[in-house]
């Protein structure tokens, strides 16, 4: 008998238990079906110089891959325009110890991203990332910076794409 009720308890959880959880076709109007992103303006000093470049196509790889909308060249096509400048890029010292000597340095950079949205409605949204990642102070940043930069683009990408989606 007690085996009975395991095995209707089992398949009374495994029946109700979802099979497959997606976030990459998050909901937008579906008269979003076209994309443009302009590469990204670099104002802060001391970044690398293909920087900018290279935020705006994680930019774009990230909104093809999580969602349906296509990429165009077109910004006149395309029904969402997403423009962007980098503020900041710094490495401060953090996790000070005796005598005044870093344990660990902080990569930060900063953007602010404007999104021209021409359908269903004109509107206008700016997203502000502010990001950073923490390293070994023991370390050359020469060694790890694009490294570092992957992880930072990672979540600025996330910051914008749950932007775009969470006000609709």
């Amino acid at each position: 008998m007690r085996y009975l009720f395991l095995f209707i308890g089992m398949f009374l959880l495994s029946s109700c238990w979802p099979t497959r959880v997606s976030f990459t076709d998050a909901t937008f109007p579906e008269e979003w079906k076209l994309f443009s992103v302009k590469t990204f303006e670099n104002n802060a000093p001391n970044t690398p110089l293909s920087y900018a470049a290279k935020l705006s196509e994680n930019v774009k790889d990230a909104i093809q891959n999580k969602t349906s909308i296509n990429l165009t060249g077109s910004p006149k096509e395309a029904q969402l325009e997403i423009e962007g400048v980098i503020n900041n890029y710094s490495i401060t010292p953090v996790a000070l110890q005796d005598g005044d000597q870093a344990a660990k340095n902080r990569l930060s950079v900063s953007a602010t991203f404007t999104i021209f949205i021409k359908a269903p409605e004109e509107d206008q949204m700016t997203v502000v990332s502010n990001r950073f990642v923490d390293y070994d102070s023991n370390t050359d940043l020469g060694l790890v910076e694009s490294t570092l930069l992957e992880e930072v683009n990672a979540q600025i990408v996330q910051d914008i794409i749950n932007q775009l989606f969470s006000n609709w």
